[in-house]
Protein backbone atom coordinates (compact mmCIF):
# COMPACT_ATOMS: atom_id res chain seq x y z
CA UNK A 1 0.00 0.00 0.00
CA UNK A 2 1.36 3.06 -1.20
CA UNK A 3 1.39 6.26 0.27
CA UNK A 4 -0.94 7.79 -1.48
CA UNK A 5 -3.92 5.10 -0.39
CA UNK A 6 -3.28 5.94 3.00
CA UNK A 7 -4.79 9.09 2.44
CA UNK A 8 -8.08 7.06 2.59
CA UNK A 9 -7.92 6.69 6.12
CA UNK A 10 -9.38 8.26 8.90
CA UNK A 11 -7.26 10.22 11.16
CA UNK A 12 -7.89 7.40 13.94
CA UNK A 13 -6.89 4.44 11.15
CA UNK A 14 -3.87 6.59 10.30
CA UNK A 15 -2.61 6.67 13.85
CA UNK A 16 -3.57 3.02 14.16
CA UNK A 17 -1.62 2.24 11.05
CA UNK A 18 1.30 4.27 11.41
CA UNK A 19 1.97 4.17 15.16
CA UNK A 20 1.46 8.66 14.66
CA UNK A 21 -0.82 10.75 13.90
CA UNK A 22 -0.99 12.65 10.36
CA UNK A 23 0.44 15.58 11.37
CA UNK A 24 3.58 14.13 13.45
CA UNK A 25 4.20 12.21 9.62
CA UNK A 26 3.88 15.36 7.61
CA UNK A 27 6.48 17.80 10.09
CA UNK A 28 8.62 14.13 9.62
CA UNK A 29 8.62 13.80 6.30
CA UNK A 30 9.43 17.65 5.86
CA UNK A 31 12.35 16.73 8.43
CA UNK A 32 13.76 13.66 6.20
CA UNK A 33 13.09 15.01 2.76
CA UNK A 34 16.41 17.22 2.56
CA UNK A 35 18.27 14.51 2.96
CA UNK A 36 16.72 11.37 1.48
CA UNK A 37 14.65 13.44 -1.44
CA UNK A 38 17.44 12.17 -4.71
CA UNK A 39 15.32 13.35 -7.28
CA UNK A 40 17.27 15.23 -9.62
CA UNK A 41 20.41 14.13 -8.68
CA UNK A 42 23.51 12.50 -9.80
CA UNK A 43 24.42 8.72 -8.49
CA UNK A 44 21.33 6.01 -8.25
CA UNK A 45 17.87 6.94 -7.36
CA UNK A 46 15.74 5.90 -4.42
CA UNK A 47 13.19 3.13 -5.33
CA UNK A 48 10.73 4.65 -2.30
CA UNK A 49 9.70 8.05 -1.76
CA UNK A 50 10.70 9.68 1.28
CA UNK A 51 7.10 9.24 2.62
CA UNK A 52 7.28 5.23 2.27
CA UNK A 53 11.18 5.49 3.42
CA UNK A 54 9.85 6.88 6.69
CA UNK A 55 6.84 4.02 6.40
CA UNK A 56 9.38 1.45 6.19
CA UNK A 57 11.25 2.73 9.50
CA UNK A 58 7.70 3.29 11.31
CA UNK A 59 6.65 0.21 10.21
CA UNK A 60 9.38 -1.76 11.66
CA UNK A 61 9.04 0.47 14.89
CA UNK A 62 5.21 -0.49 15.19
CA UNK A 63 5.25 -3.64 14.13
CA UNK A 64 8.86 -4.91 14.81
CA UNK A 65 8.93 -8.03 11.91
CA UNK A 66 12.19 -8.80 10.61
CA UNK A 67 13.66 -6.71 8.25
CA UNK A 68 13.62 -9.76 5.84
CA UNK A 69 9.78 -9.80 5.78
CA UNK A 70 9.70 -5.89 5.89
CA UNK A 71 12.01 -6.16 2.55
CA UNK A 72 9.85 -8.77 0.89
CA UNK A 73 7.12 -6.71 1.52
CA UNK A 74 8.24 -3.47 -0.07
CA UNK A 75 10.40 -4.84 -3.05
CA UNK A 76 14.05 -4.68 -1.16
CA UNK A 77 16.69 -6.65 0.04
CA UNK A 78 17.21 -6.69 4.03
CA UNK A 79 20.10 -5.11 3.87
CA UNK A 80 18.26 -2.01 2.06
CA UNK A 81 15.37 -2.26 4.81
CA UNK A 82 17.84 -1.78 7.85
CA UNK A 83 20.21 1.54 6.08
CA UNK A 84 16.70 2.86 5.66
CA UNK A 85 15.96 2.58 8.76
CA UNK A 86 19.42 3.69 9.89
CA UNK A 87 19.46 6.84 8.09
CA UNK A 88 15.41 7.36 9.41
CA UNK A 89 16.57 7.62 12.84
CA UNK A 90 20.08 9.41 12.69
CA UNK A 91 18.14 12.06 10.94
CA UNK A 92 15.29 12.45 13.13
CA UNK A 93 17.61 12.40 16.08
CA UNK A 94 19.91 15.35 14.84
CA UNK A 95 16.94 17.62 13.80
CA UNK A 96 16.31 18.14 17.56
CA UNK A 97 12.61 18.19 16.86
CA UNK A 98 11.93 14.51 18.02
CA UNK A 99 14.39 14.10 20.77
CA UNK A 100 14.18 14.67 24.47
CA UNK A 101 16.53 17.35 26.10
CA UNK A 102 19.95 16.71 26.77
CA UNK A 103 21.18 16.52 30.38
CA UNK A 104 22.90 19.85 30.24
CA UNK A 105 19.38 21.63 29.32
CA UNK A 106 18.07 19.62 32.29
CA UNK A 107 20.56 22.01 34.27
CA UNK A 108 19.69 25.17 32.84
CA UNK A 109 16.91 27.26 34.54
CA UNK A 110 13.86 26.98 33.02
CA UNK A 111 13.94 23.26 32.76
CA UNK A 112 12.27 22.55 36.69
CA UNK A 113 9.29 20.26 37.65
CA UNK A 114 7.27 20.31 40.15
CA UNK A 115 5.92 16.78 40.42
CA UNK A 116 7.13 14.02 38.68
CA UNK A 117 6.91 10.01 38.32
CA UNK A 118 9.85 7.69 38.12
CA UNK A 119 9.59 4.27 36.99
CA UNK A 120 11.35 1.71 35.44
CA UNK A 121 10.65 -1.07 32.83
CA UNK A 122 12.90 -4.32 31.47
CA UNK A 123 12.74 -5.63 27.99
CA UNK A 124 14.05 -9.07 27.10
CA UNK A 125 17.04 -9.01 25.10
CA UNK A 126 18.90 -12.08 22.86
CA UNK A 127 21.17 -13.98 25.28
CA UNK A 128 24.22 -12.01 25.68
CA UNK A 129 28.05 -12.79 25.86
CA UNK A 130 28.57 -11.94 29.30
CA UNK A 131 24.81 -13.25 30.58
CA UNK A 132 25.32 -12.25 34.60
CA UNK A 133 25.13 -8.95 33.38
CA UNK A 134 22.01 -8.90 31.75
CA UNK A 135 20.46 -11.55 33.78
CA UNK A 136 17.21 -10.54 35.40
CA UNK A 137 16.55 -12.87 38.85
CA UNK A 138 12.17 -10.82 38.65
CA UNK A 139 12.16 -11.43 35.07
CA UNK A 140 14.06 -14.98 35.37
CA UNK A 141 15.70 -13.61 31.76
CA UNK A 142 18.42 -11.32 29.77
CA UNK A 143 16.94 -7.95 29.73
CA UNK A 144 18.04 -4.09 29.63
CA UNK A 145 16.90 -1.92 32.10
CA UNK A 146 14.84 1.56 30.87
CA UNK A 147 13.94 4.15 33.23
CA UNK A 148 11.32 7.09 32.61
CA UNK A 149 11.24 10.49 34.21
CA UNK A 150 7.33 11.31 33.49
CA UNK A 151 6.08 15.23 34.56
CA UNK A 152 2.82 14.57 36.07
CA UNK A 153 1.08 17.66 35.25
CA UNK A 154 1.47 16.83 31.08
CA UNK A 155 2.65 13.05 30.80
CA UNK A 156 5.81 13.97 28.78
CA UNK A 157 8.55 12.29 29.18
CA UNK A 158 11.59 14.05 30.85
CA UNK A 159 14.47 11.90 30.93
CA UNK A 160 15.51 8.49 29.95
CA UNK A 161 18.36 6.10 31.23
CA UNK A 162 19.50 2.55 30.37
CA UNK A 163 21.27 -0.10 31.56
CA UNK A 164 21.95 -3.81 32.19
CA UNK A 165 18.87 -5.91 33.44
CA UNK A 166 20.82 -6.79 36.60
CA UNK A 167 21.07 -3.24 37.42
CA UNK A 168 18.76 -2.32 40.58
CA UNK A 169 16.27 0.31 40.03
CA UNK A 170 17.08 2.76 43.17
CA UNK A 171 21.14 2.36 41.37
CA UNK A 172 20.33 3.17 37.99
CA UNK A 173 18.46 6.30 39.36
CA UNK A 174 21.05 7.72 41.03
CA UNK A 175 23.66 6.96 37.99
CA UNK A 176 21.71 8.87 36.05
CA UNK A 177 22.23 12.33 37.83
CA UNK A 178 19.09 14.20 37.76
CA UNK A 179 19.15 17.44 38.42
CA UNK A 180 16.72 17.61 41.85
CA UNK A 181 15.81 20.27 44.49
CA UNK A 182 14.37 19.52 47.57
CA UNK A 183 10.89 21.52 46.49
CA UNK A 184 10.50 18.96 43.58
CA UNK A 185 7.87 16.06 44.84
CA UNK A 186 9.18 12.50 43.17
CA UNK A 187 6.47 9.67 43.12
CA UNK A 188 8.24 6.33 43.09
CA UNK A 189 7.40 3.21 43.30
CA UNK A 190 8.65 0.00 46.06
CA UNK A 191 11.76 -0.27 43.98
CA UNK A 192 13.41 3.05 45.10
CA UNK A 193 13.09 2.26 48.70
CA UNK A 194 15.62 4.76 50.42
CA UNK A 195 14.95 7.73 47.92
CA UNK A 196 13.66 9.55 50.61
CA UNK A 197 17.70 9.65 52.27
CA UNK A 198 18.74 11.43 49.16
CA UNK A 199 15.80 13.65 48.31
CA UNK A 200 13.17 15.01 50.87
CA UNK A 201 10.80 15.49 48.17
CA UNK A 202 10.52 11.78 47.65
CA UNK A 203 7.60 9.62 48.14
CA UNK A 204 7.57 5.89 48.53
CA UNK A 205 5.19 3.46 49.65
CA UNK A 206 5.58 2.14 53.04
CA UNK A 207 6.69 -1.11 53.21
CA UNK A 208 4.74 -3.59 55.08
CA UNK A 209 7.09 -5.38 58.23
CA UNK A 210 7.74 -8.93 58.77
CA UNK A 211 5.16 -10.89 60.50
CA UNK A 212 2.99 -7.24 61.16
CA UNK A 213 -0.04 -5.81 59.51
CA UNK A 214 0.12 -2.24 57.93
CA UNK A 215 -1.90 0.11 59.47
CA UNK A 216 -4.78 1.31 58.02
CA UNK A 217 -3.38 4.86 57.26
CA UNK A 218 0.05 3.47 55.68
CA UNK A 219 -2.45 1.43 53.38
CA UNK A 220 -4.30 5.08 52.49
CA UNK A 221 -1.38 6.28 51.89
CA UNK A 222 -0.28 3.84 49.56
CA UNK A 223 -3.53 3.36 47.84
CA UNK A 224 -3.42 7.33 47.29
CA UNK A 225 0.10 7.19 45.73
CA UNK A 226 -1.07 4.18 43.45
CA UNK A 227 -3.72 6.78 42.11
CA UNK A 228 -1.15 9.17 41.15
CA UNK A 229 1.47 7.12 39.86
CA UNK A 230 -0.97 5.22 37.38
CA UNK A 231 0.01 7.75 35.01
CA UNK A 232 3.36 6.76 34.55
CA UNK A 233 1.82 3.27 33.38
CA UNK A 234 -0.28 5.05 30.82
CA UNK A 235 2.86 6.72 29.12
CA UNK A 236 4.91 2.75 29.55
CA UNK A 237 1.19 1.65 27.55
CA UNK A 238 2.18 4.72 24.78
CA UNK A 239 5.59 3.00 24.30
CA UNK A 240 4.43 -0.64 23.82
CA UNK A 241 1.97 0.20 21.21
CA UNK A 242 5.50 -0.11 19.55
CA UNK A 243 5.92 -3.67 19.66
CA UNK A 244 10.07 -2.91 19.36
CA UNK A 245 9.53 -2.06 23.08
CA UNK A 246 7.04 -4.51 24.17
CA UNK A 247 8.40 -8.53 22.62
CA UNK A 248 11.87 -9.24 22.89
CA UNK A 249 14.83 -7.11 21.53
CA UNK A 250 16.89 -8.21 19.18
CA UNK A 251 18.77 -5.67 17.47
CA UNK A 252 22.38 -4.59 19.15
CA UNK A 253 21.59 -3.02 22.20
CA UNK A 254 23.77 0.13 21.54
CA UNK A 255 21.34 1.40 19.48
CA UNK A 256 18.49 0.50 22.35
CA UNK A 257 19.02 4.42 23.93
CA UNK A 258 18.76 6.06 20.85
CA UNK A 259 15.96 4.07 20.04
CA UNK A 260 13.72 4.97 23.22
CA UNK A 261 15.23 8.67 23.22
CA UNK A 262 13.58 8.86 19.25
CA UNK A 263 10.09 7.19 20.48
CA UNK A 264 9.80 9.16 23.30
CA UNK A 265 10.74 12.34 22.01
CA UNK A 266 7.46 11.61 18.96
CA UNK A 267 5.29 10.87 22.08
CA UNK A 268 5.78 13.99 23.51
CA UNK A 269 5.69 15.95 20.12
CA UNK A 270 2.05 14.76 19.64
CA UNK A 271 1.05 15.79 23.56
CA UNK A 272 2.25 19.00 22.72
CA UNK A 273 -0.02 19.02 19.48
Amino acid sequence: MPYQDLQSLSAGEFKRFCGVNRETFGEMVEVLRPQLERQGKRGGQNKLSVEDQLRVALEYWREYRSQFHIGARWGLHETTVGRIIRKVEDILIKCGKFRLPSQRQLYQPGWEWKVFIVDAGEVEIERPKKQKRYYSGKQKCHTLKAQLLVDFENGQVIATAIDQGKTHDFKLLKRSRLPLVSSQLCLADRGYQGFAKRHAGACTPTKKPRNQPLAEDEKQHNRALARLRVRVEHVIRRFKIFRIFSGRYRNRRRRFGLRLNLIAGLLNYELAQ
